[in-house]
């Protein structure tokens, strides 16, 4: 059984690496790198931008860099932090992708779907706040989405004079939504927005739509098994929370941010059944052991599905950048669990339990109604694509009349992972072909039937891998 794990589309960003080129490169300049100059050091010629590694892949060249952002884009002058980012060179000739997962980036070579779609670039970016991206001191005050977008701007901004093709944003759950906001504040940038599994919690109080979506996932009988494991390990807190406080010791396991390990617990067993839908199919409710199993077989499975290591200091530390915007900007689920009337003493608990409480936060309900609003308004050659089964599809972007070649697809049947690949026949070509449009690269026979559209690049299982982390479940 798969334990509670997201797949983070993370990919490697399209950065080259160069070696000094004697006259030629010393009179090149960040703006007007000399044609002739190898791409290593063009990319290092940028002004603020420095190699980390340099990583061979047959075909490309990968690049793990840092570039120096303000903290502030408001005010540039009162500091900076260098930003991790990663390169996927093939082609200046070709387009370029920019991808994030909204969290750190995978410092391995790895392709995005539109990359592969395109046969391009690709560029992806750390966000924000996450290690080691992170301002000295951090103010935090300074992580929000027009920050983070602005720090997407100037990287492209930079990049734009090297890769002059066309350019894409993508990513998957949280770097959907990065590639959403990026687009709201810098509308001119990008070529096309292709957004997987983003959620829209527009309003961050009215939550129902999570609860009609459990009403109806799946199978009742799923549903039953599910909620009935569920319950369970809530009737038997007791002698599971024994194992939890011995499997904590033994691992130096602490519960400071979250209060108790009585809180964590709950917590993980109210992940329960979202993080199924999430991360599994239909068909692996036939794993799921009866309410009547044993302790260690309710133990296992919830481990297995939300893991019991999330809601620990340990476990929170890397994700609270996440857990502070969701408190502070984003929105956060809060569905109804009536199965458990009686039972949950804290529900589903908000953010701000999640994050140290040293760290001030505050709600900001505007933020979310305006790129709602922006979207459905003025979304021009963007693409959002869902999974029937993915809770955080129950509330997604939609789209206005005034909006413009731009598309909502949903993959039936499938979870987190939803791709353009997973859609029907119809709906998998007239994506494909919207997106090699966008980049500019249609073929002929695509651009006189969209039905012949495929991607452009050769399928590689290792660089088109999705990598798996074990995260907390609750966040998208």
């Amino acid at each position: 059984m798969r334990k509670a794990l997201r797949w983070l589309l993370s990919l490697v960003v399209l950065i080259g690496t160069v070696s000094a080129a004697g006259a030629t490169a010393g009179a090149a300049t960040a703006a007007e790198p000399a044609v002739g100059t190898d791409i290593k050091d063009r990319i290092l010629a940028i002004p603020g931008m420095s190699l980390i590694e340099e990583k061979p892949y047959p075909g490309y060249r990968f690049f793990v860099l840092n570039y120096t952002q303000p903290v502030d884009h408001r005010n540039p002058q009162k500091g900076s932090f260098k930003q991790r980012i990663t390169l996927l060179h093939k082609d200046t000739n070709r387009p370029t992708v920019f991808f994030t997962s909204g969290y750190s980036v995978n410092t391995n070579p790895r392709r995005s779907e539109p990359t592969t779609i395109i046969d391009g670039n690709q560029v992806s970016m750390e966000y924000r706040f996450f290690t080691p991206s992170r301002p000295e001191p951090a103010n935090w005050a300074k992580l929000d989405i027009w920050q983070a977008a602005g720090d997407q701007h100037r990287i492209f901004s930079a990049l734009k004079k090297i890769y002059a093709k066309k350019w894409l944003s993508t990513g998957g759950s949280k770097g959907g939504m990065t590639a959403t906001y990026y687009e709201r504040f810098y509308p001119r940038d990008m070529d096309g927005v292709v957004a997987y599994v983003a959620p829209n919690d527009v309003v961050n109080k009215e939550d129902s739509a999570y609860d009609r979506f459990f009403e109806t996932v799946g199978t009742k009988e799923c549903r039953d098994k599910l909620n009935s494991v569920q319950r369970e390990a809530l009737v038997r807190r007791e002698p599971l929370q024994a194992k939890y406080k011995e499997w904590a010791e033994a691992n130096g396991a602490t519960f400071t941010t979250v209060g108790s390990l009585d809180k964590a617990y709950e917590a993980v067993v109210l992940d329960f059944v979202w993080a199924f839908w999430q991360y599994s199919l239909a068909s692996d409710c036939d794993t799921i052991p009866p309410a009547s199993a044993s302790d260690q077989e309710i133990y296992d499975i919830v481990d297995a599905i939300s893991g019991f290591s999330f809601y620990t200091d340990q476990g929170l530390a890397p994700y609270t950048p996440y857990y502070y915007q969701a408190g502070t900007e984003l929105g956060s689920p809060a569905i109804k669990l009536p199965h458990l009337d009686g039972l949950s003493r804290y529900g589903y608990q908000p953010p701000r339990n999640f994050v140290p409480r040293d760290i001030a936060m505050r709600f900001k309900p505007w933020v979310m109604d305006d790129v709602d609003s922006w979207v459905r308004h003025n979304a021009k050659q963007m693409m959002f694509v869902y999974g029937e089964n993915d809770p955080w599809g129950a509330e997604p972007f939609r789209l206005g009349k005034s909006a413009r070649d731009s598309y909502v697809f949903t993959a039936p049947g499938a979870n987190h992972g939803a791709n353009v690949a997973g859609l029907l026949a119809d709906q998998k070509a007239k994506a494909t072909a919207e997106i090699l449009e966008w980049a500019g690269v249609a073929p002929a026979a695509v651009q006189e039937n969209p039905a012949k559209a495929k991607p452009l690049a050769k399928s590689d299982a290792k660089l088109d891998r999705y990598d798996i982390e074990r995260e907390p479940t609750l966040r998208p």
